[in-house]
């Protein structure tokens, strides 16, 4: 098992990229950290982790707030007594160009996109460097390196990521501690399925997506997973600072 016995801490673990890391990374063995807002899908989550013996230590609330990040930290460290893994997955997508943007919504999309894993690092850093190392996967998006249409405050966010993912992996590369981060274009998540929903024509909505990848489809939670795996096991030790990027050719 890739992760067996391996602390895992899961941002946004109740659904979508977070539900399919979630359980990949019990089937590798992990002890996971579950962290989400979403209360009643984070609870079913963990109850049928725990059915197929998945140690599973879950928080509600918004890893924006720092006090619960402390909190999650504290927990996990009187619970298991180490952190192998941090996997800042939680984010937001807000449409808009930044002249459309309201202040508020500048602020929350950078609050949970990327002050949440200012805040996670901060408190499990120095623990990992106590420790002796330890492995933290950041999820950016295509919209970091490239910028997308009409998610102004969402592209700066996501640029941010992979500079906080970089200047992490540079600062503390000797202390054992890997950083690397992921930058998916379109998955299908629920986040999308409802920004579809929500849209006047939903149908001209989801072509539009798919239409984005060269490929003619858009990802999917596992495949994002199985690159978070891969990020957070020993099968990626010689890497540190990257962003990975997963488009189905966007980007091409």
């Amino acid at each position: 098992m890739k992760l067996d016995r391996r602390i895992v801490i899961i941002t946004g673990a109740a659904a979508g990229i977070g539900e399919a890391s979630a359980r990949l990374f019990a089937k590798e063995g992990a002890r996971l950290v579950l962290v989400d807002l979403q209360e009643e899908s984070l609870s079913k989550l963990v109850g049928e982790l725990e059915q197929v013996d998945t140690i599973v230590l879950d928080f509600i609330g918004d890893v924006s707030n720092p006090v619960l990040c402390r909190h999650v930290i504290d927990r996990t460290m009187a619970q298991f007594g180490r952190i192998d893994v941090l996997f800042n997955n939680a984010g937001i997508v807000l449409n808009g160009s930044l002249v459309e943007c309201t202040e508020e919504e500048w602020q929350k999309t950078l609050d949970v996109n990327l002050k949440s894993m200012y805040l996670m690092c901060h408190a499990a850093v120095p623990i990992m460097r106590q420790q002796g190392g330890g492995t933290i996967v950041n999820m950016s998006s295509i919209a970091g390196p490239t910028g997308v249409a009409n998610r102004g405050a969402y592209s700066v966010s996501k640029a941010g990521v992979i500079g906080l993912t970089k200047s992490l992996a540079m600062d503390f590369v000797k202390d054992g501690i890997r950083v690397n981060c992921i930058c998916p274009a379109t998955v299908d998540t629920p986040s999308l399925r409802q920004r579809i929903a929500d849209s006047p024509d939903p149908e001209e909505a989801r072509r539009t997506f798919v239409a984005r990848q060269p490929m003619g489809r858009i990802g999917t939670p596992q495949e994002i997973a199985a690159m978070a795996l891969f990020l957070a096991s020993d099968d990626s030790r010689y890497m540190t600072g990257q962003a990975i990027i997963m488009d189905g050719g966007m980007k091409l």
